[in-house]
């Protein structure tokens, strides 16, 4: 069967280090969508280590990495990120392939990437500019290159077809970009992309799955982000919800068996858009600081606030959430009084619905208060062992979305998650 974890926010739940810890039980990990502007942090051996586009049971020696058609791909960064893996004693030659159909992303993309962000000025998304969301417009339009293609004799022609037509988009936005040091970097990197397992993604792992192999899907940014239900349009380009794992993998409804939703204990929020329980004050400040709330991939410093659990338990719904991963409990230690968001206040109208258009209404949000933990939940080595405080906390949450949090991660540490 096939098990699906992703995250219920709007990114950075800390999902890398939860696949991680999951990876063992599984012999294969598959990414199902985004790009490389996801940041998937894992600890190995003490060591920081953050993945764009690689599975991230990659360091498990006897698990396989899928990355699926539904990711789109840069051959540079991953070029760049295969190598640092490598560097640590990982032989990608045995555990990493790459569906066919996956999409490329080409420099020109890039350069048009930058050319709408800049059209957009104050209205901007607060893209990552790394081509991701021109990639995902060309697959939709039926101009996209595929992974498989790079294998094709005539794939330098097909590159061209495509770099004229986005030189004609960007002479639209009057801009202009350099991109002959970015396309060197891109052939170098496209002839390691040739020397990689490339397999048909959706046959190779249904025999998986047929051979009795267990699967989890690793989802990439968060659900609030999703291009159809999350807060359009600040959102991603891809389906971030369990309903993606179809699509972006090449699997039928049937095998989903277990969809582990990952939240952290409070909110946070990289680039625009609406953030109905953001803090932007000395709160909002101190959770930043202590949870180290900078981006894994940007470095940009994430704005945030208290947990929001209409879009939670809106999250839950879409993607019908089965057992809950909470992350960073720790950070809430050094709060006296931790706050949740119960429901929005529109209009004078209390309501524990996403509203249609989140970006166009005024929304407070009804916080309930929690007294705060008097000691550092990192010292725990159980579930049972949590301060009391914090099992409060947790039951409420459990009580208002009707699905458990199973696991609680209590520091930054690969071991540091318990077990309910």
């Amino acid at each position: 069967m096939v098990d699906v974890l992703l995250g219920l926010q709007w990114g950075d739940e800390g999902k890398g280090k939860i696949v991680d810890y999951f990876a063992g039980k599984y012999d294969v990990i598959a990414r199902f969508q985004g790009g490389p502007n996801a940041g998937h942090t894992l600890y190995v051996n003490g060591q920081k280590v953050v993945l764009h586009t690689i599975p991230s049971g990659v360091f498990h020696t006897n698990t396989l990495n899928l990355i699926g058609n539904g990711v789109v791909l840069d051959p540079v960064t991953f070029k760049k990120e295969c190598e640092k893996v490598s560097a640590l004693g990982i032989d990608l030659g045995k555990n990493l392939f790459i569906a066919e159909k996956t999409h490329i992303i080409v420099p020109s993309h890039r350069a048009l990437d930058k050319a709408s962000e800049l059209s957009k000025g104050q209205e901007k998304i607060g893209s990552t500019l790394k081509g991701i969301g021109p990639a995902y417009m060309d697959k939709t339009g039926r101009n996209g290159l595929r992974v498989g293609d790079v294998l094709n004799p005539d794939f330098q022609a097909s590159y061209e077809k495509l770099k004229t037509k986005h030189l004609q988009l960007l002479a639209n936005y009057n801009f202009s970009e350099d991109i002959a040091e970015w396309e060197a970097e891109f052939w170098d990197a496209v002839e390691f992309l040739r020397k990689m397992n490339i397999v048909r993604g959706e046959y190779w792992l249904n025999e998986h799955l047929k051979a009795g192999k267990k699967v989890l899907a690793e989802g990439a940014q968060g659900s609030m982000l999703d291009v159809d239900f999350g807060t359009y349009p600040f959102v991603t380009s891809s389906n971030t919800i369990s309903a993606g794992v179809c699509t972006g993998l090449g699997l039928a409804p049937k095998w989903i068996r277990e969809v582990i939703g990952v939240t952290k204990a409070y909110c946070t929020r990289v680039g625009g858009g609406p953030f109905p329980t953001e803090l932007e004050d000395e709160t909002g400040e101190k959770l930043r600081q202590a949870g180290h709330e900078f981006g894994a991939t940007t470095g940009r410093p994430r704005r945030c606030g208290w947990i929001d659990l209409v879009a939670l338990d809106y999250t839950c719904m879409l993607s019908g959430v089965t057992q809950l991963v909470m992350t960073k409990s720790d950070v809430l230690d050094e709060f006296p009084t931790v706050q949740a968001c119960t429901a929005y206040e529109i209009d004078g109208q209390q309501t524990n619905e996403m509203p249609f258009n989140i970006c166009g209404v005024p929304i407070k949000p009804v916080l309930q208060s929690f007294p705060g933990w008097s000691e550092p939940t990192a010292k725990s080595n159980s579930y049972n062992t949590l301060p009391v405080e914090m099992k409060n906390f947790l039951s409420f949450v459990e009580s208002y979305l009707g699905v458990p949090v199973q696991y609680v991660s209590n520091g930054p540490g690969r071991d540091q998650i318990l077990e309910k």
